[in-house]
């Protein structure tokens, strides 16, 4: 990182400030660009106006209340984020959920893959003046966000998974709705290719723009389709599998050059790949409970009816609804892949039922931090088109 002062002494440099409320930067982002002409010479990612605080906001909630917070930290991708919360917890009480609870957190992970997939291509199209493709997108994304609030009864903050499963058992319309998807989905997504792919305009416009080594990317830290599309091979969900993903055949896909365009077609695949998931896990969820009711009583809720006909189980549902669970002293830290990249939890348990410390690895906050090495030596035409093919969010970088 340069001092800001070292932009402006240089007085035969043009100096340009590029948010932090601008369209293109998707967020409360500002970017100090310094020029030589139109070339770029030094890009700055300058962060930090959206305070959130949400790291320290959930040391002063319960466990439970604390899940709330992580899918704000990433709208449009809520239900990875309560995944990762959820199983960090889960370490920290050592907790395992049932079978039936893991496939269906796997089906709206990856649901939300897909969802905040189409997103980043419906926004980084309209960056480039595809308007068409927005509306694409966010046409299949209305359908994932109705099977989500089927299930959930939130589209885009679920806050679902409970320590040891789920608040509720799935209704038949989920499965339904999902299979209806399953059917429809993979046409949509030539769709997108068939405006996109071959379009000599967006070649034009990404190909050979933001090259990043693999090398470099993985010295920046890179992860997700920023760090694959450079052709490094890493996939939480296949280097640690959790959630029981290593049940599911899928492939990891990825890029060889480490440009704007790699960093395309790897979403698109990565689409076709969570489906795949989805439709596995889909017709193979397993029978059983949806919630480890029985097997520790000290960190999931009672059943109803231990709640009803139990002296004890009626105490407890009620000390577990006002004060939450109590940890054992210890630390954990669980990481997933959620769209960006790798996103890890990292929490502290005092023995109180409040978490004493937790932070979180977010892909967005490394990921942009090669924004520099990308943008050196291009066009300022080409920062938007870069900086979209990074695909930041703002929430979880100012967290």
């Amino acid at each position: 990182m340069i001092a800001q002062k070292d932009f402006l002494i240089e007085n035969d440099k043009f100096v340009l400030n590029i948010g932090p409320s601008h369209p293109a930067t998707h967020g409360v982002l500002r970017v100090l660009v310094q020029l030589d002409g139109e070339t770029i010479i030094h890009a700055e990612p300058i962060i930090g106006y959206l305070h959130t605080s949400m790291e320290k906001f959930a040391e002063y909630k319960t466990y439970h209340q604390a899940e709330t917070i992580t899918d704000r930290m990433d709208y449009v991708a809520g239900a990875s984020n309560n995944l990762g919360y959820i199983l960090a917890v889960e370490k920290l009480c050592g907790v395992k959920a049932p079978k039936r609870a893991e496939y269906v957190r796997v089906i709206l992970a990856e649901f939300t893959r897909i969802s905040s997939h189409l997103v980043w291509l419906a926004t980084h199209a309209v960056d480039l003046g595809a308007l068409t493709e927005f509306l694409y997108c966010f046409r299949e994304r209305e359908l994932i966000l109705d099977i989500i609030e089927t299930i959930t009864g939130q589209r885009m903050t679920p806050s679902f998974f409970r320590v040891g499963g789920l608040a509720m058992d799935f209704h038949s319309d989920f499965i339904e709705k999902t299979r209806d998807f399953i059917k429809i989905f993979p046409d949509k997504v030539n769709e997108y290719e068939a405006l996109l792919t071959k379009n000599k305009i967006w070649l034009e416009r990404t190909k050979n723009l933001g090259i990043i080594s693999a090398e470099s990317a993985i010295n920046f830290a890179l992860t997700g389709p920023s760090l694959r599309g450079s052709g490094v091979k890493y996939d939480v969900r296949k280097v640690n599998p959790y959630s029981s993903y290593e049940d599911f055949d899928f492939e990891v896909p990825i890029g060889d050059n480490g440009d704007t365009y790699d960093r395309y077609v790897i979403r698109i695949e990565e689409m076709r790949q969570s489906l795949k998931i989805i439709s596995q896990a889909v017709e193979n969820i397993p029978e059983g409970e949806y919630l480890s009711h029985d097997e520790y009583p000290l960190y999931v809720k009672p059943t109803k009816k231990r709640s009803l006909t139990t002296m004890e189980g009626m105490i407890f549902n009620f000390k577990f609804g006002m004060e939450g669970i109590k940890p054992p002293k210890g630390e954990a830290y669980v990481s997933i892949e959620n769209p960006r990249g790798e996103l890890g939890f990292y929490l502290v348990s005092d023995g109180s039922g409040y978490p004493y410390r937790m932070r979180v690895r977010p892909p967005s906050f490394c990921n942009i931090s090669a924004l520099n090495e990308m943008t050196k030596g291009h066009m300022i035409a080409d920062l938007i088109a870069i900086m979209g093919s990074v695909d930041i969010l703002l929430g979880e970088v100012d967290r």
